[in-house]
């Protein structure tokens, strides 16, 4: 499962159960994320035992973006039986500050930011 644009590539690589974002992603509403909100509920519906979230690399989320990821975090956190972790920067200022909210949506989710 991959998206690839010029301004962002998106890839889901199973066996490592991670989904790797890579650039900027500054799309305009729910809708423009729709692609991205499909790859990542196929990615639940593979069933796997743990999902990670790489956003190393991912350079911008806006708003919108935001609050896609904490759709999926949510999705995830209903399935019960799953073990989430994000990899983020502490030197990507937008995830020092916002990826900490997805642990509220999830207390079990595992955040390590370098």
């Amino acid at each position: 499962m991959e998206i690839k644009t010029n301004t962002y590539h998106i890839v889901y690589d199973k066996s490592k159960q991670t989904v790797f974002f890579r650039g900027t992603l500054r799309l305009n509403g729910t809708k423009e994320y729709t692609l991205i909100s499909e790859l990542l509920n196929r990615v639940i519906e593979t069933k796997p035992e743990t999902i990670i979230l790489n956003l190393k690399e991912l350079d911008f989320l806006n708003s919108s973006g935001i609050n896609i990821l904490s759709k999926f975090v949510i999705n995830v956190r209903k399935q019960q039986n799953v073990k989430m972790s994000v990899i983020g920067s502490e030197e990507i200022p937008w995830q020092s500050k916002s990826l900490k909210n997805l642990q509220r949506l999830m207390p079990s989710l595992i955040l390590d930011l370098d």
